[in-house]
């Protein structure tokens, strides 16, 4: 019996056989639809002085820098061959030997660093500010980029390391193993995958659907958690700090469930047990996805300590120019805004000592 789940037969990269039209831009283009939605929804419901116009070339701005640093940052770190430097027209040339084949290789992280560059620049011209841009961006983009991971898995890729839990998939384009291998024959007795006849038999074992993991945890969960404390935001930028490390570390964790890029493996390898890079090995083996993502917990917190003192770091939740401002300043008793009043005043002085 069969104790794994097979990847489902009727999904396909491609949405009609034969045209370039794939399942993976469409979601791409789901994600910057939500995150744009999501972004809209926070700047009608703060008042955020920001216009449509503004508000779709703050997102050409971002979507340019996103796709920008994500395939060039795939193709400096994890690209091992040469092609790029000697053919470096290749990196946004969408065709392999005559067919469309779109952008394939694309980096979180490099999208990140590119998308981040893309609203500072645009915030820096229209004169916003950056970390009220960065918090509404962190309560937008963790849904949109749950889609992306989607994509991941209709392409049936990216999946996760061999496993015999019941949670394992049979994904039909993921790498062989020799049944000669003493390992791959026990995953196969136990989840019950046939073992071919032959010296030269492959077995194509159960693995985690890691591109589940990370759609459910690092989208639908990391946004619920930013989405229901926004309005509590202690500081300008925090939502922004909430979210790089939140998701830098629910990728630090998930990844022992990915398997490593074949041709790069373990970026630090401190533990030396023989076991393949298919099977989990070790807490202490970190891969490049890993070793980056400590850098976005580190960002985070280093964040975190700039944004909560530089001037003006206050949040602000609702504008005050506002019509719903208005109303709740009138609801409040004459008690209440002389108590107001006066943490303001104090507050202003803290800042000036501060600037001293």
């Amino acid at each position: 019996m069969l104790l794994a789940v097979d990847f489902p037969h009727w999904l396909s990269p491609e949405i009609i056989p034969g045209l370039p039209v794939r399942w993976y831009g469409v979601m791409y283009i789901v994600a910057f639809g939500i995150a744009y939605l999501l972004y809209r929804r926070q700047i009608r419901e703060r008042n955020f002085p920001m216009s449509e116009d503004n508000l779709s070339g703050l997102f050409f701005a971002g979507i340019l820098g996103l796709v920008l640093g994500a395939r060039i940052f795939a193709t400096i770190v994890y690209e091992t061959s040469d092609i790029y430097l000697r053919q470096p027209w290749l990196i946004f040339w969408p065709f392999r030997n005559g067919r469309f084949t779109g952008l394939q290789g694309m980096s979180y992280h490099g999208g990140v660093i590119g998308g981040i560059l893309g609203f500072v620049i645009f915030s820096l011209i229209k004169k916003f500010d950056i970390r009220e841009i960065a918090d509404m961006f962190a309560g937008s983009i963790p849904l949109g980029y749950t889609f992306g991971r989607l994509g991941n898995f209709i392409n049936g890729e990216l999946y996760g390391r061999v496993t015999a839990w019941p949670v394992g998939m049979i994904f039909p384009n993921a790498q062989r193993y020799p049944a000669q291998e003493a390992w791959a024959l026990e995953i196969a007795g136990k989840t019950g995958v046939p073992v071919p006849a032959g010296a030269d038999a492959m077995l194509n074992l159960p693995r985690h659907p890691s591109q589940l993991y990370e759609a459910f945890f690092e989208g639908v969960i990391l946004w619920l958690v930013i989405w229901l404390v926004r309005k509590k935001n202690p500081f300008k930028g925090f939502l922004a700090g909430l979210y790089m490390g939140g998701y830098g570390l629910i990728r630090f964790v998930l990844e022992y469930f990915r398997e490593p890029d074949a041709d790069l493996g373990y970026r630090i390898e401190l533990v030396r047990n023989g076991v393949p890079p298919a099977l989990f090995s070790s807490l202490f083996n970190f891969t490049t996805g890993q070793i980056l993502c400590f850098m976005m917990i580190l960002a985070a917190l280093i964040w975190w300590i700039i944004a909560s003192r530089l001037p003006g770091h206050e949040a602000l939740w609702l504008y005050p120019d506002s019509a719903a401002g208005k109303a709740a300043r009138a609801r409040e008793t004459p008690e209440a805004r002389e108590a107001s009043r006066i943490e303001a005043k104090k507050n202003r002085r803290k800042l000036r000592k501060k600037l001293r």
